[in-house]
């Protein structure tokens, strides 16, 4: 790049709380978010994401502090050179050129004219840079807030469902664009409801419900932790097997043949066989996916699937 920003990259936030009436929307949220990963920040519809996210940028009176490398935002002079942010779709004026509308951004952060081009080449908008953004599709103008949220070139980024409007190649191109980001060691912290695409996307989760913590840790951690994952036995002494893994805590259903066992690791089922003479010609263990995860932990599992058979043709 022609033009580099000013290195900031660890977010810390602690303590955040909003409430709206007698209605607590975020309530005593800590996390940290480090350079070089890109942390997702899930949640059901109302949970208070984009109110935390307000929150930290100091958009919103609420409790708690978040800094950026030791500073609050509002500490910044120049804070488009430290932290880009995307919070709304089409953020921008709607007759305004969109090369303008980058160009008074950067020139209010004393950031040179030359990175406005910089990032309409980033994001694919060059051959549109002198078009009006009322004319923008969605996914045209999420790109051009992307590129506002770039432009100052900054070490961490805070976006809030930047995917939204992106058909499948601008989604891919999402992907790679956040993962060279934090491989640069840039801090990223994004939102967003499509669950498949952050189980590829994202290193780290803050997962909430109702405003409160549910989970913080690598997308691994809770993947492995959700008990919604399954291991497949083969066996020609089911009749054994059954009752011991049963015994000790285990759901146990038929398929195809096999058993699919619930609630237990492999090892620990061929720790039951073994102690029931039971044969095991094959184990096979089943992932949960991010999405049944968190479904589990935000408790909509039950909700989810009685919505499909509500929503389903009825006889």
């Amino acid at each position: 790049m022609i033009w580099h920003g000013e290195g900031m990259a660890l977010i810390e936030a602690r303590s955040l709380g909003k409430s709206f009436g007698p209605n607590r929307a975020v309530d005593d949220l800590s996390f940290v978010v480090r350079p070089g990963s890109v942390t997702g920040f899930l949640g059901p519809n109302g949970s208070g994401k984009s109110t935390t996210m307000r929150l930290m940028l100091g958009l919103d009176r609420g409790d708690g502090r978040t800094t950026f490398d030791g500073r609050a935002f509002s500490e910044l002079e120049h804070p488009m050179r430290h932290i880009g942010a995307l919070l709304e779709a089409k953020p921008f004026h709607p007759t305004r050129h969109a090369r303008d509308h980058l160009r008074m951004l950067a020139a209010a952060n004393r950031i040179p004219d030359v990175r406005v081009d910089e990032v309409l080449e980033m994001v694919g908008l060059s051959s549109v840079g002198s078009g009006r953004p009322r004319k923008f599709s969605l996914g045209m103008g999420q790109r051009l807030g992307i590129a506002a949220a770039l432009l100052g070139d900054p070490d961490t980024l805070i976006l809030d469902e930047p995917s939204n409007g992106l058909d499948p190649q601008g989604i891919t191109w999402l992907r790679m664009l956040l993962r060279g980001l934090a491989a640069e060691g840039r801090s990223v912290f994004v939102s967003s409801h499509l669950l498949q695409e952050m189980a590829v996307l994202a290193d780290e989760l803050v997962v909430i419900g109702r405003g409160r913590m549910l989970a913080n840790g690598a997308v691994a951690d809770f993947v492995s932790h959700s008990r919604l994952g399954t291991v497949e036995v083969r066996t020609p002494d089911g009749t054994l097997l059954v009752p011991a893994l049963e015994a000790i805590g285990s759901t146990v259903t038929q398929d195809d043949g096999a058993l699919v066992v619930s609630g237990a690791t492999a090892e620990q089922i061929g720790d039951a066989a073994h102690a029931a003479g039971a044969r095991l010609h094959q184990l096979v263990t089943r992932q949960a996916t991010l999405e049944e995860a968190f479904l589990e932990a935000t408790g909509l599992s039950e909700e989810f699937r009685g919505s499909q058979l509500a929503g389903g043709d009825q006889p």
